[in-house]
């Protein structure tokens, strides 16, 4: 025991003098950094909470900013006041949701001669594309007007799928396009909420719902993400709506002038953000865009740890990689004020869609722990532990109802941040998986009805499928700087780093989200 004592007692002098004169300044440098970019989120978390605040105390909203009249019958035109509506339902082998979300496409209240119904199927599955060309036939059947349409290659993913959809001659006869993922249910009266905007204001260009979680309350994985997206929906959408007219479409739940996505360029597919992309060219040309909060479209986040993993990937990766690409063509860009141009650099793509990701990670879960080993620098008090605080809190106002599960956010969104730093670092340096699309899995009733079998089942994995090295590496690093911390450290970081890599372990070990029985 004596000896054990003596070991670690020299341990600790031994690495404070070995490191100190290469490790300290380099680290000190690294702290540094890290605290300017908490800084900047912190001040753009706190300027979006003033204008919230704004917002809700003087009652401002859509309808009292623009003009909004509901569409009249016309007896001289009759059905023809009515724009022509394109609705695009883009799939690829959903063979759970593809029932939900054609039904509620055809069950969207408007008049019959005067909307379209698209469904774009890139299945690869031929028994899916059958099963969805049926739907597709069984509601033409009824008098709906929907046409099935499908393509030889799945060049460009859903850009390209839904590019390939506007070039068909019926589209010509229609003013206005609304996107719906395969998994989103709008309510009947969603076009009755939406194209006014659009008929009343010819200034703007889009017209954005919020997004309706049916399954937040699956697993614990899927209320975290609750926490995430309701920040993203109730304030950041709204302050830019409020104040800029402008945000990143969220690539449905949308109807968009079709007039104004043909004049910013139609669709890209330069990235695996082609919604953003498209939003920022329409920008850059003068269009105003409008967020209404209080229409809500009902879909599925991702239940399963590593189909969330996969959407993290495409929605990090995908606006670094836009922002490499555009900085200069916004910088340039003679249509738009300078504060908007400021606002689309600084604000919404550097410290949302970059910063954000790197300081959660670099910050919270390499270079603070790192911190403990190398006690020449310290981080104050101030960056450790009340700016933090004080940003969570911010983003905790979108889900009062989760607020009791704050800690394990914090944890998750820590864990979550390794892939979005990795996946920003892959779309700035343009790295190798900078254009990989995979689709996001839905399960729809699927999971219910296979939990809901009388029939006992085991989920039957292979231990590789479900050990996630990366997590684990980290997890371990923490360990190891909480054991240290707890030991010789005088910082007391040793309780949330042992809270943090636990978090890691049980990523890395595959215990997150819903784990699903085989068929």
């Amino acid at each position: 025991m004596e000896e054990e004592v003596g070991l670690g007692g020299e341990i600790g002098p031994f690495w404070e003098q070995s490191t100190a004169p290469v490790i300290a300044p380099l680290l000190k440098l690294c702290v540094g950094g890290c605290l300017a970019m908490s800084l900047m989120l912190f001040f753009e978390r706190l300027y979006m909470g003033v204008v919230i605040l704004f917002l809700k105390l003087f009652a401002t909203n859509p309808h009292n900013t623009y003009k909004w009249e509901p569409i009249r019958d016309d007896l001289e035109l009759a059905h023809f006041v009515y724009p022509m509506v394109l609705v695009q339902i883009p799939m690829y082998n959903e063979s759970e949701v593809y029932r939900l979300s054609i039904g509620a496409a055809c069950g969207l209240s408007w008049p019959s001669d005067r909307i379209i119904i698209q469904v774009l199927d890139d299945s690869t599955d031929p028994s899916i594309k059958d099963l969805v060309e049926l739907e597709c036939k069984r509601w033409a059947s009824k008098g709906i007007n929907i046409k099935y349409e499908i393509r030889d290659s799945r060049n460009g993913y859903k850009a390209g799928a839904l590019k390939e959809g506007m070039k068909h001659n019926y589209v010509k006869l229609c003013d206005y396009v609304a996107i719906f993922d395969a998994d989103f249910q709008p309510e009947p009266d969603f076009l009755w909420r939406t194209i006014p905007f659009l008929t009343n204001n010819p200034e703007i260009a889009l017209v954005q719902a919020r997004w309706k979680f049916v399954n937040s309350d699956e697993c614990l994985m899927t209320r975290m993400q609750e926490m995430s997206l309701d920040y993203h929906f109730t304030v950041e959408q709204e302050v830019g709506s409020a104040t800029y007219g402008f945000f990143g479409f969220n690539g449905t739940a949308g109807v968009w002038r079709i007039a104004a996505l043909k004049e910013a360029g139609g669709w890209k597919d330069r990235t695996t953000v082609e919604d953003m992309d498209l939003a920022v060219r329409a920008s850059l040309k003068g269009w105003k865009f409008v967020y209404v909060g209080d229409l809500k479209v009902k879909n599925e986040l991702p239940s399963t740890f590593k189909a969330y993993q996969y959407q993290q990937h495409r929605w990090s990766c995908g606006p670094a990689n836009l922002f490499k690409k555009m900085v200069v063509e916004i910088m340039r860009n003679k249509k738009v004020s300078l504060w908007k141009k400021l606002y689309l650099i600084y604000s919404f793509f550097f410290v949302r869609k970059i910063v954000a990701h790197i300081v959660t990670f670099v910050f919270y879960c390499v270079v603070l722990p790192a911190t403990v080993l190398v006690p020449e620098v310290s981080v104050p008090k101030w960056g450790a532990v009340y700016i933090p605080s004080m940003i969570t809190l911010l983003n905790a106002v979108g889900t009062p109802r989760s607020f009791h599960l704050i800690i394990f956010w914090i944890l998750f969104e820590n864990v979550m941040s390794l892939h979005r730093t990795k996946a920003t670092f892959i779309g700035l340096l343009e790295a190798g998986r900078v254009n990989e699309w995979v689709v996001t899995e839905k399960l729809g009733d699927a999971l219910k009805t296979k939990l809901g079998s009388k029939t006992p089942w085991k989920p039957q994995f292979r231990f590789g499928e479900r050990l996630h090295l990366l997590e684990l590496c980290v997890g371990a690093y923490l360990f190891f700087c909480g054991c240290y911390d707890l030991n010789f450290g005088k910082n007391r970081y040793f309780i949330y780093l042992f809270l943090q890599s636990f978090a890691f372990f049980i990523a890395g070990v595959g215990y997150i989200g819903t784990l699903v029985p085989n068929s």
